[in-house]
């Protein structure tokens, strides 16, 4: 009985990988085995950096608020505990906007819990 394999199948799945691949440099975007260590190592990094972006702009938010708090003669752990003992339940990227885009909102909070 002949060998039989399933060619479609195969094609497929190392096309899939490919067109993943594509944008890359040098042999990473067309010699499928390159491509696939590329790929892989591609996806683990989406997957880790979707974690550390709410890392990093938690940590950005933060900054802004300490930046516009500043200016009433708060810190930033000052003005979140006076927060929650006022019950004023705004979270941090809320707060950050304010303080960029709306400044008289932020004072006007920031003046209440004074």
């Amino acid at each position: 009985m002949p060998r039989s394999v399933n060619s479609v199948a195969s094609r497929a799945r190392r096309k899939k990988i490919l067109k993943q691949a594509k944008g890359y440099f040098g042999r990473r975007k067309n010699v499928y085995t390159v491509a696939k260590n590329a790929v892989e190592k591609g996806m683990l990094y989406s997957y880790r950096d979707r974690k550390n972006k709410k890392r990093s702009f938690r940590g950005l938010w933060i900054q802004r608020i300490n930046a516009g708090v500043r200016q009433y003669g708060m810190s930033y752990s000052q003005f979140m505990g006076k927060l929650k003992a006022n019950n004023i339940e705004l979270n941090r990227k809320v707060l950050a906007d304010l303080a960029m885009n709306n400044p008289e909102a932020f004072k006007a909070i920031a003046d209440k819990i004074k």
